[in-house]
């Protein structure tokens, strides 16, 4: 919409009526937000006309920009023919249909079913029950617990929030006790002197050792990202995935591959499971589905759960009124087609991921450089006082709080996760904006050493 109101009205209805996620509502009251007004390629823009690069797609899910004009023509197009029906009742829709059929065609092999919520965190709710609902078909009704690692993000929903492993969220609201966690792979906070691969089959082993302790008779299901995204890009050693699918094959545990952030071409292929190998039996999925411009998630199941489900008798309790929304269906289905049928992929996997940890790789030097950790076009750079000891800049991530704030002053959006600025630029950035976006993240770590007297 072209808005009316001035600015200042803008923010002052902001403050008095809008409770934003994960916002301290207090402070947000008094010292209110920016209002952004509209966006185009990689570019949002506020109502005071600041112009300000994306370096995070959005929320990692405008993974095409935000001029992909064949989307927003199919979602107005769908609008007019069917705004809305539900998907009960034995009911269907065609986008809902086609997609479901697409969604299959791209997945890795043994994948032919999908359940469609509309964010990530339903689609987490709802593997819970996949997987709860999977083991008592196969009479086996005290499978019930489910693995997940600290620091993980799931979502946000009660149960999402359970599985996920961020400790803020857990002191908010009483967990799903099923729930347990193991370490995470995150080598520069853990590893401490010990080798980066010899880590990772560490932790991997925290796995087996948790399934043990739990008794494989009770555990039903392990769940992970394959790159810990909102946890703040963990990218784990070469040598942890080949052994958490080593461990699973070993034991009947079912594997959730959270996909929301890797899915969609994130990390090299379709899936972030297909870059690390892993094989999972269920992959959760959201955000660049649409690339953002429609709500949509959901589950793909795997064969192996599948067959079990249908053939199982009896109803499976759960549902939900947008499921399989049409608008938000033909969302997916146009943001597929230029997936498909453009070489945005290609160009993106072959030129623009080299170029981008080319680039990123040079910021190692950089006096408050730690860590530059990167994998596809997502990557983080980990913030430290001192190199040799990772100590911090500053109690509570103050350090990586002010990087952050000087970046966006600048002109460039990217995001703080503890003491490290995270960054997942759509695909259509051009190598030259990746230079600006690498200069300008300088500039922010410049301002970011002077202020801590870093040198």
């Amino acid at each position: 919409m072209t808005s009316r109101l001035d600015t200042a009205t803008l923010k002052n209805l902001d403050r008095a009526h809008h409770l934003h996620p994960f916002t301290d509502f207090q402070d947000y009251a008094h010292q209110g937000g920016r209002i952004i007004s509209r966006a185009e390629h990689v570019y949002i823009f506020d109502s005071d006309g600041n112009k300000i690069q994306d370096g995070m797609s959005g929320l990692w899910c405008c993974n095409l920009g935000y001029s992909q004009d064949s989307i927003k023509e199919a979602v107005a197009a769908q609008l007019n023919e069917l705004p809305f029906y539900n998907n009960f009742f034995k009911c269907s829709n065609q986008p809902a249909v086609e997609l479901a059929s697409a969604l299959c065609r791209i997945s890795p092999a043994g994948f032919n079913h999908v359940f469609f919520t509309n964010s990530g965190s339903e689609a987490n709710d709802t593997q819970i029950k996949l997987v709860h609902r999977y083991f008592d078909l196969l009479g086996k009704p005290d499978k019930k617990l489910i693995i997940s690692r600290k620091n993980a993000y799931h979502g946000s929903t009660i149960a999402a929030g359970s599985l996920g492993g961020m400790s803020a969220m857990h002191k908010q609201t009483m967990g799903l006790t099923y729930i347990h966690h193991i370490n995470q792979p995150h080598w520069f906070e853990l590893g401490g002197d010990m080798d980066e691969q010899a880590f990772g089959i560490k932790a991997a082993q925290e796995l087996a050792e948790k399934i043990d302790e739990l008794g494989e008779d009770k555990v039903a299901a392990f769940i992970a990202e394959p790159i810990q995204g909102a946890g703040g890009v963990i990218v784990p050693p070469e040598s942890y995935w080949p052994e958490v699918k080593r461990i699973l094959e070993e034991r009947d545990i079912l594997f959730i591959s959270d996909e929301v952030i890797c899915g969609f071409g994130r990390t090299g292929e379709w899936f972030g499971c297909e870059t690390y190998g892993t094989q999972p039996d269920l992959i959760t999925f959201a955000k660049a589905v649409t690339n953002g411009y429609m709500p949509l998630g959901g589950s793909l199941v795997g064969d192996k759960v599948a067959d079990v489900l249908l053939s199982g008798g009896g109803e499976f309790a759960h549902g939900l009124t947008y499921s399989g929304h049409p608008a938000s269906c033909a969302a997916g289905l146009a943001t597929l087609a230029i997936y498909e049928n453009t070489d945005i992929l290609p160009v993106t996997w072959e030129k623009v991921v080299p170029h981008f940890h080319r680039k990123l790789e040079a910021l190692s030097d950089h006096s408050v450089v730690g860590q530059v950790r990167a994998k596809g076009l997502v990557a983080a750079v980990e913030l430290v006082k001192d190199k040799s000891s990772r100590e911090r800049l500053a109690p509570e991530s103050g350090g990586a709080v002010f990087c952050r704030d000087q970046a966006i002053g600048d002109g460039l959006m990217v995001r703080q996760t503890g003491d490290a600025m995270i960054m997942s630029p759509p695909f259509v950035t051009t190598l030259e904006e990746i230079d600006t976006l690498v200069e300008k993240l300088v500039i922010a770590l410049d301002k970011t050493a002077a202020h801590y007297s870093v040198s």
